[in-house]
């Protein structure tokens, strides 16, 4: 028997998604990117619509320059671990911007925004602990779990008085009790109400984790995410998020106030055994750093252009999800119509992100878009013209 038979079911899949010729659309080429919201693929120029580039700093003229000169005055790589030899004078650089960025005393920076989840929560939640996890939580934050190996309880999406219920059968239970949610959902961009989950934490005695990935320069005054907008930051116990989402590089972090996080060094496994960020992606992600905290008008252009690009779509026919965010998603009810919607899509110059079950909220596939600040109005006229006229050529509409 061979070793890859038991893939023979996600093989046939795969083949029935790309059946009659159809493009895999796990992986597409960006072969050049022209802008932040203009690639190049099968050599045309293509509208990006689905990067998670919500600032637009992945082509941040700063944060290339300061990458350039990491470079050139540190090297391309540092060969190791953060506990060995990974840690340079750049990583603690960074580490006490992003502890003043989120007015917290202590932070660990990782090497993706995956393995901050992975590491954060199989170190704070063991075998004789609670995860509470929402039901649509990502998957690095299941996995986390896994491998921390507590005790898994979900609670239904968004919804803190069933995660009051489940708390309070376990009133008396031994072990911490880990609530864990985000501040935006990465499906279907809905924002989480923190100031509900922070008052059942209040109430219980929980700790309250918050990946805030999808969220940090989107939301808040000042950008630190839902918690900050929501005016529940003290109540949240442990930020998680990623440099690969509104800051445009790639590597994520933990920050909070809880001495005992500088501990998680000594028995993180995907942080003692991953080597470190290259000295020229931490320089341009606190380049990064610096323009989100200088420019509050991303944002404000961001969600005025979340808001065009969901109501575009709407106006079009085409069901949405129930809130204006950075993350739009286009739901349909039959996978091969989606794969065939988005074949069409790339088609006509527009790329957006193919979601199929069971990676999906109700196991429907999603045409997932992400909009940015720097697309301007032009732009997402385009692409809502562009999914009108392919919803008119399958026959899609609100009412179907």
């Amino acid at each position: 028997m061979s070793i890859f038979s038991k893939y023979e079911g996600l093989a046939s899949a795969l083949s029935a998604v790309t059946a009659g010729g159809g493009r895999n659309p796990f992986n597409v080429v960006i072969e050049k990117p022209i802008s932040s919201t203009v690639g190049l693929i099968e050599g045309r120029e293509t509208l990006l619509f689905g990067t998670n580039n919500y600032l637009g700093l992945s082509q941040s003229p700063a944060a290339i320059e300061a990458a350039v000169e990491a470079a050139k005055a540190y090297g391309v790589g540092t060969t190791g671990s953060r506990i060995a030899n990974g840690t340079q004078g750049l990583h603690r650089q960074l580490e006490e911007r992003l502890c003043a960025f989120f007015r917290r005393r202590h932070c660990m920076v990782f090497s993706t925004g995956y393995q901050a989840n992975l590491g954060t929560i199989s170190a704070l939640a063991g075998k004789d602990d609670y995860l509470l996890l929402d039901a649509d939580s990502h998957a690095s934050i299941y996995d986390g779990s896994r491998l921390g190996h507590a005790q898994v309880i979900r609670f239904r999406h968004n919804d803190a008085d069933d995660l009051h219920k489940r708390l309070r059968r376990l009133e008396g239970t031994p072990g911490s009790k880990l609530i864990v949610v985000e501040g935006i959902y990465s499906m279907m961009g809905d924002v989480v109400p923190m100031a509900e989950f922070a008052a059942v934490k209040r109430e219980t005695g929980a700790w309250l984790l918050a990946d805030e990935a999808h969220s940090v320069g989107v939301m808040g005054e000042h950008g630190r995410g839902v918690a900050e907008a929501d005016g529940v930051e003290d109540d949240v116990d442990f930020v998680v998020g990623t440099f690969s989402k509104s800051l445009g590089t790639v590597g994520g972090y933990c920050v909070s106030n809880h001495d005992g996080l500088d501990l998680i060094r000594l028995c993180s496994r995907p942080y003692m055994f991953t080597a470190s960020l290259p000295p020229e992606v931490i320089a341009a992600t606190m380049a990064a750093l610096t323009e989100l905290e200088n420019r509050p008008e991303l944002r404000v252009r961001l969600m005025d252009n979340a808001r065009r690009l969901h109501a575009g779509l709407q106006a079009a026919g085409l069901r949405t999800g129930p809130q204006a965010s950075p993350v739009v998603s286009v739901i349909l009810d039959d996978v091969a119509v989606a794969v065939a919607f988005w074949n069409r899509l790339l088609d006509l110059g527009v790329y957006v992100n193919l979601s199929l079950p069971p990676a999906t909220p109700d196991q429907h596939p999603l045409l997932r878009t992400s909009v940015m600040a720097t697309h301007t109005p032009e732009q997402i006229d385009r692409a809502v013209e562009i999914f009108a006229v392919v919803a008119g050529e399958m026959g899609i509409n609100r009412a179907a």
